[in-house]
């Protein structure tokens, strides 16, 4: 997308004599064109699909471990050394993957989440209550990462909707924006429970427990990537939409 905006009207110059102007509050400017996020929301498609995908692995690799150490604790003597290593190993491994996956995926999203953002700001101009700098910022500053977001989201998304013909407000369900915030929150909060428990972690009853709360932890994170994916595409086929037909709906 390549639309240009409208530049702002030049301001008058002063009279002779006149008293000069007092500056005024600094207001952003606008974006003043559209860039397409096809490319980036295309990828992130596929970074946490495979993000998914390697949660459902770990998820197995969890109850794998759940079942030696419940075994373990039963009669110490049916479980091998080998058993042993090869939960530790895939428990590394697949820990190292989640791990170099979400930053990568993390600083997509947060590019497509800016992009998106100054596209709205181009649709309207009036329909934010903060900057396109709170974009980035937002996801950083702690508490307000829990509500920051979520608001930029929405109103990028009321943004990115068409009119209806006769260029009235047409509301478009913003389901897909609530299921995934809910969706991502809950499954930040359960792997920061996870790890501190794990940390924790040093008999077999609690390597027991600990594992069978991973699996849970994992698959909230395959659930949150799934939804993360049908809001992404959702919003990105909004400003298409939007960009390609113009502001109102065909009748």
């Amino acid at each position: 997308m390549s639309i240009s905006a409208p530049g702002p009207s030049p301001s008058p110059s002063p009279q002779p004599g006149a008293a000069p102007t007092p500056p005024g509050p600094y207001l952003p400017q606008a974006a003043q064109v559209l860039r397409s996020p096809q490319g980036l929301a295309t990828a992130l498609t596929a970074l946490l699909s495979v993000g998914a995908a390697v949660d459902v692995f770990s998820s197995g690799v969890s109850l794998y471990t759940w079942k030696l150490m419940k075994d373990f604790i039963a009669d110490p003597t049916t479980i091998d050394n080998d058993s042993l290593n090869l939960s530790d190993s895939l428990s590394t491994l697949t820990g190292f993957a989640q791990n170099v996956l979400r930053l990568v995926t993390g600083v997509v999203f947060i590019l497509w989440f800016h992009r998106v953002r100054c596209n709205g700001q181009v649709f309207r101009p009036d329909g934010f209550s903060q900057s396109a700098g709170w974009a980035i910022g937002g996801w950083f500053v702690p508490f307000a990462n829990l509500f920051f977001p979520y608001r930029t989201a929405r109103e990028t998304w009321d943004a990115s909707t068409q009119y209806a013909p006769d260029g009235s407000y047409r509301q478009v369900s913003g389901t897909p924006v609530v299921a995934w915030w809910l969706a991502f929150v809950a499954s930040m909060i359960l792997n920061r429970v996870l790890s501190l428990r794990y940390t924790n972690a040093e008999t077999p009853e609690a390597i027991r427990d600990v594992s069978s709360f991973g699996a849970v932890s994992d698959l909230s994170s395959v659930v949150a990537a799934v939804l993360a994916i049908v809001f992404v595409r959702k919003l990105t086929a909004l400003q298409r939409v939007k960009a390609t037909q113009g502001p109102n709906a065909a009748a």
